[in-house]
């Protein structure tokens, strides 16, 4: 997973829980990208909140969902590799927004912070040919856009206008900043207690 490979390399430590919520319920509702991603990760901070509280952990919970919106139009995960194929066809050779929501809480406070990272993507143009062949890699699979910077689609991303970590997985600028306004929490003074 792309996120734990991020707060790994930034020596934050953390443990992952799975947000067992109901996305499709909060997509049905939702068609604001932006406030889609931020409700999704709104509802899945607090659901690990209520895990993290039963077992009376004190933490920072993180909540992240990210999307892929062109033109005002979110564009899902692929399911098949039809599906993969039309998406990566209609992103090609033009820029699109990739929306991250963030939600920050701590176990013990009710205080909550949901915000959300937008960098803009260029993808540059494919035949269909090389869209084939990318999708047969699987990359796609699972991935905002159906594609994965970190992998072979960084041969065809053109440019990217924002935050890089926000296009790998996770917006860590946005989080720095957040807990350390918000929280307190600088990560450059805790990283002593991180080896």
């Amino acid at each position: 997973m792309d996120r734990c490979e991020i707060l790994k390399r930034a020596r934050i430590p953390f443990d992952t829980i799975v947000a067992n919520i109901n996305e499709n319920e909060l997509k049905d509702r939702i068609s604001n990208p932006i406030q889609l991603v931020k409700e999704l990760a709104k509802a899945k901070v607090l659901c690990v909140k209520k895990k993290v509280l039963e077992k009376n952990l004190d933490a920072v919970i993180i909540g992240a969902d990210t999307i892929v919106e062109l033109n005002g139009e979110i564009i899902g995960k692929a399911n098949n590799e039809d599906q993969a194929f039309r998406i990566l066809k209609r992103l090609q050779n033009k820029p699109h927004n990739l929306l991250t929501g963030l939600a920050i809480t701590e176990t013990f406070f009710q205080k909550l912070i949901v915000d959300y990272e937008c960098t803009v993507v260029y993808l540059a143009h494919l035949s269909d040919q090389e869209i084939l062949t990318y999708i047969k890699s699987g990359e796609w699979k699972g991935r905002a856009g159906a594609y994965s910077i970190r992998d072979k689609a960084s041969l065809f991303v053109k440019s990217i206008n924002g935050s890089f970590t926000n296009v790998v997985g996770l917006p860590l600028f946005k989080i720095y900043e957040i807990l350390n306004k918000e929280f307190n929490f600088n990560l450059f003074e805790r990283n002593k207690f991180f080896n």
